[in-house]
C-alpha cells in the first residue's frame, strides 16, 4: 500500500499507484455470466490519459467541476481518474434519480462537464427543465450509431493524442461535491476535500487492509460513499482488484463469489437480509441428518469464536458454506441503514464477518466500524482511528445526539453557509442521529432525532427500534410511523403507532399475518406497541443507500388515503 501521508491529493496517490502496480489487474467488468474485459493498472492509465487530454483541451483544469451519472463500469473510474489528474472536482450523482432530479443537482453543482450513459442523457434532454443547465462538455457512452446526441460527443470520440498535464492539488482543496442521500427540495452538496478522503482511506485500511491479489466485488453504485472508498480509492492505492458486476440478479452475484474468489464486498442491509433468507432456506431444505450435522458445526464455531473471530477455523468447520462464498471471503461491509442484530449474529456464527458500520455523507464514508474485539451484533462498532465521537445532551438512558469531529468531516455545504453553520458547530458535526455508548465503547444507534416520537406519557420512541421487533415478518417490507405523522392533526393526544405493510404480489392480510403481528407486538413494552396497520401496494421510496424516505412515503400515503379508510386496528 502507498503511504498516503506523503500525498497531497487523490490524483497524486492514484497516479503513483497506476505506476507502482502497473502489471496487476485493477478492474474486471462482468455482466451476468460474461466477462466484458479486465484491465491492468497500466491499461487503465492508458485508457484514462486520452480522455484527460481531451478534457484539458476544452478548458477543464484546476477547480473545474465534472459530474458523472453512470452505472458501475470501468468508464466510471476512468472518468473519475481523468478529473482528479486534471485537478478537477468530481460530482458523483446517483444514476437512480430521475432526469427531473438530476437537473437541479447539475445546476446547483455548476458542473462544466458531464459524463453519462446515453439513456440518461436522452432523458435529461427531453426534460422541460433541460435549458436550466449550462454544461460545456457532455460525453456519452453506449450511444447507438444513429442517435441524436443534442450536442454531446460519444465516449469513443472523446480522446486526444496529446500528453495531458498533471495538475497538483493541496489537501485542503475540494475533491468532490457529494449530494446527501437525504436531499429533498433543498440540494445539500457536501464539499469533501482531498484530506477528507485520504484520512478516511488510512483509517479504513488500518482495520481492513487491501493488497495485490485482494478482490473486491462492487455491486453498490460507485457514486455511493461506501463504494467510492472501498470499491475505488482503497483498492487502487493498494494494488488490489475491483470486480464490477453489472447485474444484481442473486444467481449471478452468488456465481461471482466463486468465479472471482472475492475477498471483500460492501452491501446495504436489504441485500444482506436477502442473502440471509436464501441461506436459511437452503439450510432448511437439507435432509434431517445433514441439517443436524450443520447445526452442530455452527454450534462449535460459535463456541470457539465467542471472544474473537477465527477465520481459518471457521473455514474448516463450515467448509461448504465458505466455499459457496468463494473460499476467500474475509469480510462483508454493511451500512447505510439500520441492520438487524439477528442477521449480523447469523453470519458471525457461520464465520462470515460482517463489518457493520455507521457513517454519513458529511463525514466521508464511515465514523464507526465493528473491529470484532469483541463482536457486538447490537452496535455499529467503535470510532475509527482519528474519529472523535460524543453524545450531546444525553437523557436518563444515556441517549442523545451523536456529534463527530474528524479530519474526514466535510468542509461545508456548497453555497449554503447558513446550513453549514447549523450542521458544523465549533468543529463538531451535528449528525441528527440518536445514540449512546455502551460500557465497552461501542456505539448503539436508536434512529434519527427528527423521527423520534414522544408519547403522551412523555416516553421517547424510535421507529427504527420498534421495527427491529418485527424482523422476519412475512411481507415484502414494512415501516413504522406515528399515525399523526401521516395524517396531521391539531392535537397529539391519543397518538398511535402504526405499521405500514408493503405486501408481496397477490398477498393479503390474513389471520396468520395478524397473528404474527400480534405475537411480535407483545415483545414490546406497552408504550412501544403498534395500534394498527396500513396496507400499501407500492414499493417504498428509498435513497441510494436504501434508507426508506419516510417523509416521502408518508406524503404518498396521505395523498392516497384518509386515516379512516386506511388505518386498520389491531
Amino acid at each position: 500500500m502507498l503511504d498516503l501521508n506523503r500525498y497531497p491529493s487523490l490524483g497524486a496517490a492514484l497516479k503513483d499507484a497506476l505506476d507502482r502496480f502497473a502489471g496487476e489487474i485493477c478492474l474486471i467488468e462482468a455482466d451476468r455470466d460474461r466477462e466484458n474485459h479486465r484491465l491492468t493498472y497500466r491499461e487503465f492509465r492508458d485508457r484514462a490519459l486520452p480522455i484527460t487530454a481531451y478534457l484539458q483541451e476544452r478548458g477543464f483544469d484546476s477547480g473545474s467541476r465534472a459530474a458523472i451519472i453512470m452505472t458501475n463500469q470501468s468508464k466510471w473510474l476512468i472518468s473519475a481518474y481523468a478529473v482528479f489528474y486534471s485537478g478537477g472536482v468530481l460530482v458523483p450523482l446517483d444514476y437512480k434519480l430521475s432526469a427531473l432530479e438530476h437537473i437541479p443537482l447539475l445546476k446547483h453543482s455548476k458542473a462544466e462537464v458531464l459524463v453519462t450513459e446515453y439513456h440518461f442523457w436522452r432523458a435529461i434532454t427531453q426534460s422541460p427543465d433541460f435549458g436550466d443547465i449550462k454544461i460545456k462538455t457532455v460525453i456519452v457512452t453506449d450511444a447507438p450509431a444513429s442517435a441524436e446526441l443534442e450536442g454531446a460527443i460519444r465516449w469513443e470520440e472523446a480522446n486526444s493524442e496529446s500528453t495531458p498535464n498533471f495538475i497538483e492539488r493541496e489537501r485542503s482543496d475540494w475533491a468532490c461535491i457529494v449530494y446527501s442521500s437525504g436531499t429533498g427540495g433543498r440540494p445539500k452538496g457536501c464539499v469533501l476535500t482531498h484530506d477528507n478522503y485520504l484520512e478516511q482511506c488510512v483509517a479504513l485500511t488500518s482495520l481492513y487492509p487491501f493488497w495485490p491479489g485482494v478482490r473486491y466485488l462492487s455491486i453498490l453504485p460507485t457514486n455511493h460513499a461506501i463504494d467510492f472508498m472501498v470499491g475505488f480509492i482503497g483498492p487502487f492505492v493498494c494494488g488490489a482488484t475491483v470486480v464490477h458486476l453489472r447485474t444484481l440478479r442473486p444467481e449471478f452475484v452468488r456465481e461471482a463469489f466463486t468465479r472471482y474468489q472475492i475477498t471483500y464486498m460492501a452491501l446495504v442491509p436489504m441485500v444482506l437480509k436477502n442473502l440471509e433468507t436464501g441461506l436459511r432456506t437452503r439450510f432448511a431444505e437439507l435432509p434431517p441428518a445433514k441439517r443436524f450435522v450443520l447445526n452442530r458445526l455452527i454450534w462449535l464455531n460459535k463456541k470457539f469464536t465467542q471472544k474473537e473471530p477465527n477465520l481459518e477455523l471457521s473455514r474448516k468447520l463450515l467448509k461448504q458454506v465458505h466455499e459457496a462464498f468463494g473460499g476467500g471471503l474475509r469480510a462483508l461491509f454493511v451500512g447505510g441503514a439500520f441492520m438487524s442484530p439477528e442477521t449480523l449474529q447469523f453470519f458471525y456464527e457461520l464465520g462470515i464477518q460482517v463489518g457493520n458500520g455507521y457513517g454519513l455523507t458529511e463525514a466521508g464514508t464511515a465514523v464507526t466500524l465493528n473491529d470484532f474485539k469483541p463482536f457486538r451484533a447490537d452496535t455499529v462498532g467503535k470510532p475509527l482511528p482519528g474519529m472523535e465521537v460524543k453524545i450531546l445532551n444525553p437523557d436518563a438512558e444515556g441517549i442523545g445526539q451523536v456529534a463527530v469531529r474528524s479530519r474526514t468531516v466535510m468542509a461545508q455545504y456548497l453555497d449554503d453557509p447558513e446550513l453549514t453553520s447549523e450542521t458544523i458547530v465549533d468543529g463538531w458535526l451535528m449528525t441528527g442521529d440518536l445514540g449512546r455508548f455502551d460500557s465497552m465503547g461501542h456505539l448503539q444507534l436508536f434512529g434519527r432525532a427528527k423521527n423520534m416520537i414522544v408519547t403522551e406519557e412523555g416516553k421517547n420512541v424510535y421507529p427504527e427500534d420498534i421495527e427491529s421487533a418485527f424482523d422476519g415478518l412475512p411481507v415484502k417490507e414494512y415501516c413504522v410511523f406515528a399515525a399523526n405523522y401521516i395524517w396531521p392533526e391539531r392535537s397529539m393526544l391519543g397518538e398511535k403507532l402504526v405499521i405500514v405493510l408493503r405486501l408481496d404480489e397477490g398477498q393479503e392480510v390474513d389471520d396468520a399475518l395478524i397473528a404474527k403481528l400480534l405475537e411480535r407486538n407483545r415483545r414490546l413494552l406497552n408504550f412501544k406497541r403498534i395500534s394498527g396497520y396500513v396496507v400499501w401496494r407500492q414499493d417504498f421510496p428509498r435513497t441510494a443507500s436504501m434508507k426508506i424516505k419516510r417523509y416521502q412515503l408518508a406524503e404518498q400515503i396521505r395523498e392516497s388515503f384518509d386515516r379512516q379508510t386506511a388505518l386498520k386496528e389491531l
